[in-house]
């Protein structure tokens, strides 16, 4: 594999919302984790609200999915 489809394979998935939402949460995560000075519910919060962004991108999606495929065109 070259480091041109490595690349590309990369920034297709960082191309998802759901990654993008993903990578942060995890980030801010470890950065409390592993030095930053912040409160154990500042952390629960980002990640309740990652979770529940991952969640609601997930609904969303498969909405879209259903109607595409009931052909109600929404």
């Amino acid at each position: 594999m070259t480091a041109i489809s490595v690349f590309q394979r990369v920034f297709r998935t960082l191309a998802s919302r759901k990654a993008r939402v993903a990578l942060s949460t995890v980030a801010a995560g470890f950065a409390a984790e592993f030095g930053w000075d912040v409160s154990d519910e500042l952390v629960f919060t980002i990640l309740g609200v990652g979770v529940a962004l991952i969640l609601g991108i997930a609904y969303e999606d498969a909405g879209r999915s259903i109607a595409k495929e009931s052909g109600d065109g929404r």
